[in-house]
């Protein structure tokens, strides 16, 4: 988070053991306490109204951390007591974004998993003091320190904040206000919001034409992929972006001095960013993306440095520099053309580097061919669907799957479970990847071949009850919301020998949650049975 110099009152003592210490307290005027407030709030409307899964034990172990441990390095080099404003920002910077999985949402005083976020938050500050350059921090304390935990855990253990905190409330205008106002205000004051500016412009820019070539990541908010105008959207208006761009960019510390410089660091890390994001799949992995776009830059920060002139010298100004960069024998309009067509160019490249880095993304989401399931059976009589009660949980999500919209979503998964029948019957692999996803397509891919070997075909038809509907959300691969199925009835098994003959019959009640998501598009697809009851 972002961090100034602190002001030294005078006099101050700390008596100890007879000694007394010198005690540097707060300053109202410290800009590091306005950046405080603002995270301070942010985290209060997480708590109160906008359901974030992290705790206050959670949030003050980290902060706690970071505490204790400035204080101790501080005293150890300077025999001096200094309220740790800066390191206090890394811990409550660490807590705001990191979220370990299974923590519940409002439960503000579960203990579980405090540990992690101590040790995330005390790994994260002591890379200032273990990472430096003539004298000074390299990176951005929280922003490496996170990225170091999301790839060394693993998204089965942590995860990031989501780009999206829900939908529009009075408590998310209230987050988008204080963060808008807040950090406006403080990058002002630290002449920093021209980077800000920057950095939001471009990456608008850059993550438009990675939108407008088709790519989509999954999200534990969303049973489709998010995709195109709507990836762009959520992506660039996100809360989090704007806290990234606000109070992590921006760290003093870690930007160049001057005007061109803190320009052209805020523009590089946007496309930096962006490149990392583009050949992600999904949130996890298009959050880490982001934040590595600012460790990357500050790493090569000193390169930067070298490039631009001197801070606040008669050369640190945005035309001057860029003129800098056309060949001085292009003299008169041909000057401005050139230049006009270095941007061009730059531009081009850019853009084609963005969208050649998505080509893995875009293959990974393409949707298969729907041929066959234009064939029969695909139809289902509306009049045999059993009793669909819909949960308050599901209707808060998408208010379109309420009766009526959730008989469709039946409709679909008893299409698809007739499918499957027909892709075991007739060995057809490719049906499976229309009508099935994730750990489903994996389990029927196998049960297929075990079966192939073997020349028995089981095949299971269900009549349906009753149907529970809910929400089941994954923590950890943010790989996308589920709709759970509780359903209860009867199941018929059919066995087949090789040659098709019908070997056997057998009729059993069963009680089982089914799983569908829209993974690759519109279609609902199966991916999972589990245990009745399954959340």
């Amino acid at each position: 988070m972002t961090a100034a110099p602190a002001t030294r009152p005078a006099g101050r003592t700390l008596t100890l053991g007879g000694t007394a210490y010198p005690l540097v307290l707060p300053n109202i005027r410290d800009p590091r306490l306005h950046v405080a407030s603002v995270i301070i709030t942010i985290h209060v409307l997480g708590q109160v109204g906008l359901h974030f899964h992290v705790s206050v034990p959670q949030i003050l172990a980290a902060i706690a951390a970071c505490w204790v441990l400035e204080v101790a390095l501080t005293f150890r080099s300077a025999r001096m007591f200094v309220w740790p404003a800066s390191a206090m920002l890394t811990g409550s910077g660490v807590a705001l974004i990191l979220r370990v999985v299974g923590t519940p949402a409002d439960q503000p005083w579960y203990t579980g998993d405090w540990w992690v976020f101590a040790a995330v938050a005390a790994f994260s500050l002591a890379t200032k003091y273990v990472i430096k350059y003539r004298g000074s921090h390299v990176f951005n304390p929280s922003n490496v320190g996170l990225v170091i935990a999301f790839i060394v855990l693993g998204s089965s253990r942590v995860e990031p904040l989501d780009f999206w905190w829900g939908p529009l409330s009075v408590w998310l205008v209230i987050a988008y206000a204080v963060i808008l106002v807040g950090g406006t205000l403080i990058t002002r004051r630290l002449k920093l919001l021209a980077l800000a500016v920057t950095f939001w412009v471009a990456f608008a820019a850059a993550q438009g034409v990675l939108a407008a070539s088709g790519h989509c990541m999954t999200a534990n908010w969303a049973f489709a992929p998010v995709c195109g105008a709507d990836y762009w959207r959520v992506v660039v208006t996100s809360p989090e972006v704007l806290i990234f761009l606000f109070f992590m960019i921006t760290d003093p510390k870690t930007t160049p001095s001057g005007r061109v410089g803190r320009v052209l660091f805020g523009l590089l890390v946007a496309v930096a960013s962006t490149l990392l994001m583009a050949p992600q799949v999904d949130e996890f992995g298009t959050k880490v993306a982001l934040l590595s776009g600012l460790v990357l830059m500050c790493a090569l920060r000193p390169l930067i440095d070298r490039v631009v002139p001197e801070p606040r010298s008669a050369a640190d100004r945005l035309r001057p520099f860029a003129a800098r960069l056309v060949p001085s024998r292009i003299t008169g309009p041909a000057r401005g053309i050139a230049g006009i067509a270095l941007a061009a160019v730059a531009v081009a490249v850019v853009g084609s580097g963005i969208v050649l880095a998505g080509s893995p993304a875009r293959a990974s989401h393409a949707a298969v061919s729907s041929e066959a399931l234009t064939r029969p059976p695909t139809t289902v009589n509306t009049d045999t669907l059993p009793a669909i009660t819909v949960g308050d949980d599901v209707l808060s999500f998408d208010h379109t799957l309420d009766a009526s919209g959730m008989a469709a979503v039946v409709v679909t998964l008893a299409q698809n479970l007739e499918l499957e029948n027909r892709a075991l019957l007739t060995r057809d692999a490719g049906l499976l990847a229309e009508i099935d996803h994730g750990d489903r397509l994996d389990e029927m891919r196998a049960t297929l071949a075990s079966e192939a070997a073997t020349g028995t075909t089981h095949v299971e038809h269900y009549a349906f009850d009753t149907i529970d509907a809910h929400l089941i959300v994954p923590f950890g691969k943010q790989t996308g919301a589920s709709l759970g199925l509780d359903a209860k009835g009867t199941v018929t098994e059919e066995t087949y020998d090789a040659n098709g003959t019908l070997l056997s019959t057998r009729a059993a009640p069963f009680a089982q949650t089914f799983a569908v998501r829209r993974a690759l598009g519109d279609r609902w697809l199966n991916v999972g049975v589990l245990p009745y009851g399954t959340r």
